[in-house]
């Protein structure tokens, strides 16, 4: 049996493989998944065996294809640390961008680094760093400083400078004299009232596909995926984007068993957008490190709480302790499911919060006045769950829908209207790197994931 397309997602503790037909009668043909065998050294490894969980699937004596694509968050995923100036202006901006780019961020600093925060980016050793700093024609001197740092400690690391226009020349002379690669993008705040993101973002993931070698246990994937490579996280960002463009604004949850993962693609409603204090990416991602519903639970059962979690489930304090006790990975039981279910549902409405802006009072001499704060999700239309949680578990529609009933008159949540679509095939991260060189084979993939005919086609 052959594939037109086979895409692999390298996770770190699993890897999945997804096969598709192109052409006229395009589908999805199925997936299979392996341990990833990164401390073997050669995820190679786990990726063949990956393949070969599909071939049984497919009930396929032979399987090859003709093109391979991957995305990768194994090794740590895109690891990386932003340095900026001003927290709330430039340093919000490039973390805003290493997210939306699929960073897992590890460090963030604004100001001039001191000597203890330089020890913890050698310690950290990430994949990039972000160096932002000082509106154009602005502040030049702490970047500058940041630079000059940075070089000092020689780590065979790239790093992406977009900040101050000014300072091109000089940030480019500084890292060229220490022999470290360095990237020059477009300011991620070059003014007060704007933010230029999207640049930052591509250079991010064209930056990890060429030096995602350089990752423990990574060395070997060029060698077998001839196609794209990107961090899974972009993948979800991509194919959500994609579903912004065709149907309109939109917000995707990811929950899984580390994170829970926020992408929304809009830019709010014309009467908030009145009264926002400062501006937002129409593409925001953020990620919240301690809702994963399997490496996290017992902060998500502390979120709960005990009482609440017996109450919901009709069980008594033991059977809940039983059930903590005995908890896997992936549910069997009804009983199982339903523990997991009440945990996501928590996950998901604590990380949409925790996403979305406020409304708030700012007092002046005139008086007091109503403004607004973070991301305007009231625009939303569509509501779409992916990941293992929200692919999977029964009642996964109702734990989406229970996002629109949330009644906080200061938070700036979708409204009651949101439609709700899953990704029953579980392909957002695959359909996001294809997109990228057979966008209309993506839509259609979505399409028929998402179970939504209206979905236009890519050359509508």
């Amino acid at each position: 049996m052959k594939l037109d397309v086979l895409v692999a997602e390298i996770g770190s503790t699993t890897t999945v493989v997804n096969g598709f037909w192109l052409g006229k009668d395009a589908c999805f043909a199925g997936s299979g998944q392996a341990p990833t065998t990164v401390l073997d050294g050669d995820v190679n490894i786990g990726l063949m065996n990956a393949i070969d969980d599909l071939k049984q699937i497919l009930g396929a004596d032979k399987l090859s294809y003709n093109e391979l694509m991957a995305t990768s968050s194994a090794a740590g995923g895109l690891k990386m640390t932003v340095h900026g100036l001003v927290y709330d202006m430039t340093v919000n901006a490039a973390k805003e961008a290493a997210l939306g780019a699929g960073a897992n961020i590890h460090m963030i600093t604004a100001g001039k680094l001191r000597p203890a925060e330089l020890a913890k980016i050698v310690k950290i050793r990430p994949n990039i760093i972000l160096i932002a700093g000082g509106v154009d024609y602005g502040e030049c001197e702490t970047a500058l400083f940041n630079a000059r740092e940075i070089a000092k400690i020689n780590l065979d690391v790239p790093v992406i400078y977009a900040g101050n226009i000014q300072n091109r020349d000089e940030i480019k002379q500084i890292f060229n004299e220490s022999g470290m690669k360095v990237y020059i993008v477009d300011n991620v705040y070059p003014r007060i009232d704007q933010l230029n993101v999207e640049p930052t973002r591509k250079v991010i993931q064209e930056v990890f596909e060429e030096h995602i070698t350089h990752a423990p246990g990574m060395a070997k994937v060029r060698e077998m995926v001839g196609g794209n490579i990107i961090p899974t996280p972009a993948g979800v960002m991509e194919a959500t984007k994609l579903i912004a463009e065709k149907l309109g604004d939109v917000v995707t949850i990811d929950v899984g068993g580390a994170t829970t993962d926020i992408h929304s693609v809009t830019d709010g409603s014309e009467e908030i957008s009145r009264i926002m204090i400062a501006p937002e990416p129409t593409a925001k991602r953020t990620v919240e490190g301690d809702l994963g519903v399997y490496v996290n639970v017992r902060n998500i059962i502390d979120l709960a709480t005990k009482d609440w979690l017996c109450k919901e489930l009709g069980i008594t304090s033991t059977e809940l302790e039983e059930l903590i006790y005995d908890y896997k990975p992936i549910p069997k039981t009804p009983g199982e499911k339903a523990f997991v279910e009440k945990l996501t549902s928590v996950a998901c409405r604590t990380a949409i919060e925790r996403h979305a802006g406020d409304l708030i009072d700012v007092y002046s001499t005139s008086g007091r006045k109503k403004a607004a704060r973070g991301k305007d999700l009231t625009a939303v239309k569509y509501i779409v769950g992916t990941g293992g949680a929200l692919t999977r578990l029964p009642g996964r529609r109702d734990i989406l829908k229970d996002i629109i009933s949330i009644s906080k008159a200061t938070k700036l949540l979708p409204h009651s209207d949101a439609a709700v679509l899953i990704d029953n095939h579980y392909i957002m991260a695959a359909v996001g790197v294809m997109n990228k060189t057979h966008p209309e084979y993506s839509i259609e993939f979505l399409r028929q994931s998402l179970r939504l005919d209206s979905l236009p086609a890519a050359s509508d």
